[in-house]
């Protein structure tokens, strides 16, 4: 049953993840935290780690599209690696409960900003 609902939660995350371009970690985190009771410093860890398989199949596709620029890529890129190497350092010292309310008001403040967000014209 505990594979069924992870390779539930996995599909439900892979599909928000191409349908929305997310790293699939804001819905997968709290699916793992509140159904699978996993701890949320080890949902987060997971949460990075399924991103790359993911990701290499989303690039794929959307390669033959022509929608990713590499030289933006490659500098977000960079300093993602860095604030990764900074964030990993200290995450662990980080209480579970000041950790989600953390992640819940990213993705409150997130969600507020693209909810509220006035449409620029299409180039």
């Amino acid at each position: 049953m505990t594979v069924l609902l992870t390779v539930g939660i996995g599909l439900i995350v892979g599909v928000m993840s191409g349908l929305l371009g997310i790293g699939g970690g804001v819905v997968m985190v709290p699916l793992m935290v509140f159904i699978l009771g996993i701890g949320q410093h080890m949902a987060q860890g997971i949460s990075m780690l399924v991103i790359i398989p993911t990701s290499l199949v989303a690039i794929y596709h959307l390669h033959q599209d022509k929608l990713v620029d590499y030289r933006i890529a490659a500098y977000l890129a960079a300093g993602a690696i860095c604030g990764a190497l900074i964030s990993a350092n200290f995450v662990q010292y980080i209480p579970a409960t000041e950790l989600k309310r953390i992640f819940g008001i990213f993705v409150i403040f997130t969600g507020g900003r693209m909810l509220l967000a006035k449409r620029k014209p299409a180039k």
